[in-house]
């Protein structure tokens, strides 16, 4: 069984405990999910089955979007709502304009500090590890990109969000740094991914119903996208019979002026590989066949 199944992950269990009971239902023995949802969260988790496996690293790197809510005028040490309440302070009269204000900033390309409670690195370890030991480390900013950051709604002390961004992007550290800017502190109430790459939630199967649809193979196989569909953001190239088998035995075809990645397609448009073009050739980032 090789491709992507979309789940709608709930709140609760963590994205590997989502794949453990994928791997598990559908009796696989390689799975891997790409880019980590919180416990908190909801939404879109895609994840990889048999050969998918193989290209998960390249799916990561897609944008993703969210609805966020970021409650007001509470900190947690999390930057969640499943953290311990670190600080607290009165929340100011709030109106359109002034929450535009505060908003503009996290627009467009900027550095953000990774939060404490996250699988970033530092010296070889995680993040959470450190957080959980009670260490609090200098964490290096990293570059990211909202292309978009929409106030769909708010109240006294609440704001509703839509926000699409580059992989890497913490929703939790912008609630986090929306209430500083705001003067009265924020943490992320809630959280569902709405798109991760050319997934969507129209696309995904509730994780309650999985059981069920795992009775019928055939029924998971139509669930299933296919591993050229989980890279449809790359530009592909469609080869002949004959350098198909080329490609699969990693022979560096002449390729088009086309620049960057490429998914490289069978005669049946079957993906074969990832490739880059480098000096006028493919050179191959994943054979799959």
């Amino acid at each position: 069984m090789d491709g992507v199944l979309v789940i709608d992950k709930p709140s609760g269990p963590t994205s590997f405990d989502v794949v453990r009971q994928v791997r598990a239902l559908l009796k696989v023995k390689k799975a891997g999910h790409t880019g980590t949802l919180d416990p908190m969260a909801t939404g879109v988790l895609p994840i990889c089955l048999g050969e998918a496996t193989k290209v998960a690293g390249l799916i990561t790197e897609s944008d993703k979007a969210y609805e966020a809510t970021v409650r007001l005028g509470v900190e947690t040490d999390t930057q969640d709502a499943q953290g311990k309440v670190t600080a607290e302070a009165p929340v100011p009269p709030l109106n359109a304009a002034l929450l535009e204000t505060a908003l503009a900033p996290f627009r467009g390309t900027f550095e953000q500090v990774p939060p404490m409670y996250s699988a970033v690195r530092v010296a070889g370890k995680r993040l959470y590890e450190l957080a959980r030991a009670g260490e609090e480390v200098e964490r290096a900013s990293r570059q990211v990109t909202v292309y978009e950051l929409t106030l769909r709604d708010f109240s006294s002390n609440q704001l509703k969000l839509t926000v699409r961004c580059s992989k890497g992007f913490f929703v939790r550290t912008l609630a986090y740094d929306i209430g500083r800017a705001l003067g009265c502190g924020a943490h992320l109430e809630a959280l569902r991914r709405t798109v991760s790459g050319p997934f969507t939630l129209a696309q995904s199967l509730p994780l309650a119903e999985l059981p069920a649809l795992a009775q019928d193979r055939a029924a998971v196989a139509r669930k299933l996208l296919s591993l050229s569909e989980a890279l449809a953001h790359l530009p592909s190239l469609r080869v002949s019979a004959a350098d198909a088998a080329r490609v699969t035995h990693g022979v560096p075809l002449e390729a088009p002026p086309m620049q960057g990645r490429i998914r490289v397609l069978g005669p049946d448009g079957a993906l074969l590989a990832v490739a880059e073009v480098v000096k006028g050739r493919l050179s191959y980032l994943r054979v799959l066949a």
